[in-house]
Order: C-alpha cells, then sequence, then structure tokens
C-alpha cells in the first residue's frame, strides 16, 4: 500500500510556500504540554506516520526529519520507510539535535514557524534565541499541520468526574489552601496552571480525555479572595458537581476562554506561571501590564509526595495488582505448556482480564508491551494484529504493564522464561537484576537526588562493557500520569535540575539491557522513599518496594549474585508471598509459591 505521507509533506510544503516559511517545527505537545496526546494534537504522528510518545518532525523545502531518541530507533526506521523522512537520531555522538540544525540550514530573513500551542514558553524563548544568531525568525501564530490536515479529530468530550473522597484522601480545599500560602511566599494574586495532572490533583476530578491517563482538558486560573476559575468544557460536568465545586469557590468558564480571561488581568495582577509548562500561545494572551512571576507550579512538587493515607491505598493497589498478574502469568504458562497458540497480543488480552476484574479497576496506565526475543530489544514496542509475534516454549518474553485504579497507578515488568534459554541471556538478565538490587538497597543522605543514584544500577553493567538508553526510574502519579515528576532517575545532565528525592516521593527503579535482533531485559519495581536512620553523618534515606510480583528465577543464573544479592531476592519473594497468598488459590496460590521459593 503507497503511504500517504509523501502527500500530505507535500500539502504542507505548499502552505509554507504560500506564507513564506523556510521551516515548519512539530513537536510532540499540546497546549498542555502533555507527554501523551488526544488524537487532536497528533499532528507530528499525522504528517510522519511515527507513532511513538516522543519525537520532533522538522520540515524545510527540501528536507524531512524526524528526531527521537535510542528507544524508539527501531520502530522508527520501520514507520519512516518510503515517506521521504530522514530519521535523525538523537544523543548519538556527532549528530546535530533538530534546533541546532535549524540554526545550521536557516539563513538570514528566513522563518521558522510551529504552533503556538505545541510550544513551551521556555522553549519559543530558546528557539529565538538560537535564530538570532542566525537572523531567522519564528513565527508562533501559524498551525501549518493543522491547516493541512482535512479529517483532524475533534477534542475528546469524556465526562469529568470526582475522584471518591475515600481515595482522594485530601479535601481540595485543603489543596488549594497549601497553594495560596504557595503563591504568596512567590508574591503572586494570581496562578495559571495549563499541566493536567496538576490541575486533576489540585480539584480532586479525573477524566479520560488522554489515553491511560485519567486526565481531561483544561486549564485553571486561581485568583484572590478564595476564588478560582476551571476553564473546561461545561458539557462534561454534572450539574450535582459544578454546584460541588462551587461550593469550594470554583467556577467554570469555557475551555477555549481562558485567552480571554488572561487579557482581562491588569496592573495590580501578579500571575504566577510555570514557563515550561505553559505554551506559548496562552503566555502571548496575558495582558502586557500584568506582572510575570515565572517558577515551577507548586503543585508538582506538593502531589509528588504521597501522603501516608495515599500510601496505604497504594499498598493495596500493588497487592490486588500483584495477585492479578499472579494469575495472568499463570495462566499464560498453563496455555503454552499445553501446546495452545500464544501471541504477544494475548499475553495484554490475559493481563487486561485479571486486571479489570479487581476492585478500583479503572484501565491500563500505558499500552502493555509484551516483546517476545527479539521484539524485547524496542524499549516501548507494541504488537499489533498486523505485527506481532507467537511465543515458543523457548526464549524471554519481557511484559512492561500497568494499571490505574481509585487507590493508585501502577508500573511493572517482568522477564519470563518460557523455556531453554541461553547463557547469554541468562547472563544479561542477572547483571540488569544485579543493578535493580544494587538501587533497590540503596541508603542515600537527605537531599541526595535521582541522577547522583543513577549510576548504582549501571554499575554492573558497565563492569561487562555495556549499558542501556534510558533513564533509571521516573515518578508516579497517584491514580495520575504513570509518568510524574519533578523527580526521576536518569544519568546526570549539564545544567539538569537536581530535585531531591523525598519521604513519599514514587519512582521505578527498572534498568535494562537491550541488543537488537537478539533479545530485551527489563526489570522494574515501584518504590517510595522513606527516611531510614540518622547518624553522626546526618539524615538518611531508603526505598521500600511496593511492587508485589515475583521475578522468573528461571531468566536468570544465580551463581552471578553474591550472597547480599541473593539474600535480598530471596526476601523480596518472601514478601511478596506473604502479601499475596490470601488473595490466591488453588492453582494460581500453587503457582506463586513456586515462583517465591527461595534460591
Amino acid at each position: 500500500m503507497n503511504s500517504p505521507i509523501p502527500a500530505r509533506l507535500a500539502a504542507l510544503r505548499a502552505a509554507m510556500q504560500q506564507h513564506g516559511v523556510a521551516a515548519v517545527l512539530v513537536p510532540s505537545a499540546d497546549p498542555h504540554l502533555s507527554e501523551y496526546l488526544p488524537e487532536h494534537w497528533q499532528a507530528r504522528a499525522w504528517l510522519s506516520g511515527f507513532t511513538g510518545s516522543a519525537g520532533t518532525l522538522v520540515v524545510t523545502h527540501d528536507h524531512a526529519g524526524l528526531w527521537t531518541d535510542s528507544r524508539y530507533f527501531s520502530q522508527a526506521e520501520q514507520q519512516l520507510a518510503g515517506s521521504g523522512i530522514t530519521l535523525m537520531k538523537l544523543r548519538v555522538s556527532h549528530a546535530a539535535e533538530h534546533l541546532e540544525w535549524l540554526q545550521q540550514h536557516l539563513r538570514d530573513d528566513e522563518v521558522l514557524a510551529v504552533a503556538g500551542d505545541s510550544v513551551a514558553l521556555t522553549t519559543q524563548r530558546q528557539i529565538e534565541r538560537r535564530l538570532a544568531e542566525t537572523g531567522a525568525t519564528l513565527r508562533t501564530d501559524l498551525d501549518l499541520p493543522g491547516a493541512v490536515w482535512p479529517d483532524r479529530p475533534a477534542l475528546p468530550q469524556a465526562p469529568v468526574i470526582e475522584h471518591d473522597p475515600i481515595y482522594a484522601c485530601i479535601p481540595r480545599g485543603d489543596k488549594f489552601t497549601r497553594l495560596r500560602n504557595a503563591m504568596r511566599r512567590h508574591g503572586a494574586t494570581h496562578h495559571l496552571l495549563s499541566s493536567l495532572d496538576d490541575i486533576a490533583w489540585l480539584t480532586n476530578l479525573r477524566g479520560s480525555d488522554v489515553e491511560c491517563n485519567p486526565v481531561f482538558l483544561a486549564h485553571l486560573l486561581v485568583q484572590p479572595g478564595g476564588r478560582a476559575t476551571l476553564f473546561v468544557n461545561r458539557a462534561k460536568l454534572s450539574d450535582a458537581l459544578v454546584a460541588a465545586l462551587a461550593a469550594d469557590g470554583i467556577g467554570i468558564a469555557d475551555y477555549a476562554s481562558i485567552s480571554s480571561a488572561l487579557n482581562e488581568l491588569g496592573t495590580p495582577d501578579n500571575l504566577l506561571l510555570d514557563s515550561g509548562r505553559v505554551v506559548s500561545a496562552i503566555a502571548a494572551a496575558i495582558a502586557p501590564a500584568v506582572t510575570r512571576i515565572e517558577a515551577a507550579n507548586p503543585s508538582t512538587a506538593f502531589k509528588a509526595v504521597k501522603s501516608s493515607a495515599e500510601l496505604e491505598h497504594i499498598r493495596d493497589v500493588m497487592r490486588r495488582d500483584g495477585a492479578a498478574l499472579a494469575r495472568g502469568f499463570r495462566r499464560l504458562e498453563q496455555r503454552l505448556a499445553a501446546g495452545m497458540t500464544v501471541t504477544e497480543l494475548d499475553v495484554d488480552t490475559l493481563l487486561h482480564e485479571e486486571r479489570s476484574a479487581q476492585p478500583g479497576w479503572v484501565g491500563e496506565s500505558f499500552a502493555t508491551i509484551a516483546g517476545y526475543q527479539a521484539n524485547g530489544a524496542l524499549p516501548h514496542y507494541r504488537a499489533t494484529p498486523e505485527s506481532h509475534s507467537t511465543l515458543q516454549t523457548e526464549g524471554l518474553l519481557l511484559i512492561d504493564s500497568g494499571g490505574q485504579y481509585l487507590g493508585g497507578t501502577t508500573d511493572i515488568t517482568r522477564v519470563m522464561a518460557l523455556g531453554e534459554t541461553t547463557p547469554e541471556q541468562r547472563r544479561d538478565a542477572t547483571l540488569v537484576m544485579k543493578g535493580m538490587i544494587a538501587l533497590s538497597r540503596a541508603r542515600f543522605p537527605k537531599g541526595a537526588s535521582g541522577p547522583q543514584l543513577d549510576a548504582l544500577a549501571r554499575a554492573p553493567l558497565w563492569a561487562s562493557g555495556m549499558d542501556y538508553g534510558h533513564g533509571t526510574g521516573h515518578g508516579v502519579g497517584y491514580f495520575l500520569n504513570v509518568h510524574e515528576g519533578p523527580h526521576g532517575i536518569r544519568p546526570p545532565v549539564a545544567g539538569g535540575a537536581l530535585v531531591a528525592l523525598e519521604p513519599g516521593m514514587i519512582s521505578s527503579i527498572e534498568p535494562g539491557l537491550y541488543k537488537p535482533g537478539r533479545h530485551g531485559i527489563r526489570h522494574e519495581n515501584l518504590v517510595v522513599v522513606i527516611e531510614a536512620d540518622r547518624t553522626e553523618f546526618g539524615e538518611f534515606n531508603a526505598f521500600e518496594t511496593l511492587t508485589m510480583c515475583p521475578f522468573d528465577r528461571r531468566a536468570l543464573e544465580p551463581g552471578l549474585l553474591n550472597p547480599e544479592e541473593r539474600a535480598w531476592l530471596d526476601d523480596y519473594h518472601a514478601n511478596v508471598r506473604a502479601a499475596l497468598s490470601p488473595l490466591l488459590d488453588d492453582a494460581d496460590l500453587e503457582w506463586l509459591n513456586r515462583h517465591c521459593a527461595p534460591l
């Protein structure tokens, strides 16, 4: 079948010619700078055919390039084939990233266009500084991809609901009080929020406008006098919910009216906004007389630290999620042992069936990754009806999956040995496990950040001349986005902020190893930062493992584990067995006991 991409690029280039534009930048973004986008804002995917969640498209009159990172190299090569778009690999030696490339190729008086509703204010400024060195200019008032997208999907219209107070734990009035105290410390009279997870957390509301993320399209303006305005499609809210919000001082205005509201602010108003989480088009609507105070959204740091009540719900969710996985994995092994045909798609179906039977389940927290053998080497692989593998009773199956529950969000990766494995596979799986154990056991001073700990998970691989191209850990929301900031465990970046890991913060620990054409390994648990002890050298923190599901020891080479590592794995499996046994019986309980036996 002929690709539609060349025709779409031709239409875009015709629009560029009409408007005197030399280059168009198409990020993976929406007006809320979300990681996962409603279809309405998936212009980069529509124009390029590349469906990965991270990527930037640049189109000139004689070149089109798609920049993405190593997680997506293989996927991008496949999806860009025949499109006329060149894969531009990020973080590869001597390769220019997209802004550097534009700086090299745009000349004096040429124009770069990017839709103002898909670029952060900080990014706009960065682009303008780069272009100023070449004499080129930036226009953010043109949405050329949108202009040539004839069948662009409409905005999502899913209902907005109240997060059940049993699980919400902290009333929204208390959250707004804390937020207003932070605003006063900044000297702000008003505060603008566009980030969907911040808005959902503050208001104790949830939605389903973004696949797998329980958020809804909205902006929020916090005003003096205990008032706030939620800019959202009124049809999504019930009358009872509107009344409940009004009782807490939150009014409703149309989603599209945020710009006019900002334009009505005046001289005495001091507006707090996060320039990295507000798009250029929204910022441009702020009245010139308003004093801007640019700082991180206080709510981002607030929601990262889970309360003790939230953590109790999360621990219960982890037990139920683990029990669901145990049932699903047992059924998978049973089918393979019976000689039934099982595909990667069936793995997704099995886990969905088991998770959806759990109390408080809402949906998946991301699309399940079930990668058999070489497919496991694609970190963000997704099986489709058109392209998937059939499982055999040999080799490794990588399964990365998660669930959204009223009481928390899960994210877990396990590697299953489906039969005979090679010494290389077992060695690789064990080296990755050594890194996971090292980081899980870590004690670290109060104030330490993720980048200071990242090397602990990589050291066993580095010792063998190997590494992986993604971060080691990301924050996780509370019945919110599966990827949450501001903290993370990743290699240090020059000039990057170091966010301290505070007690109550949840992070994944997920080292990996990927050998294209052969196999992929990733072990992943969620952990919460806890207080450890106080010594003469100060206060120290540690991690408590939250995820409760056995690792497949058949994929490991136990002889490569030292006594401390073996003890950690045995202790972990003893905890898993104690946590899940009351929720399982018969064949499922027998499966659990077998997989949790000491090494």
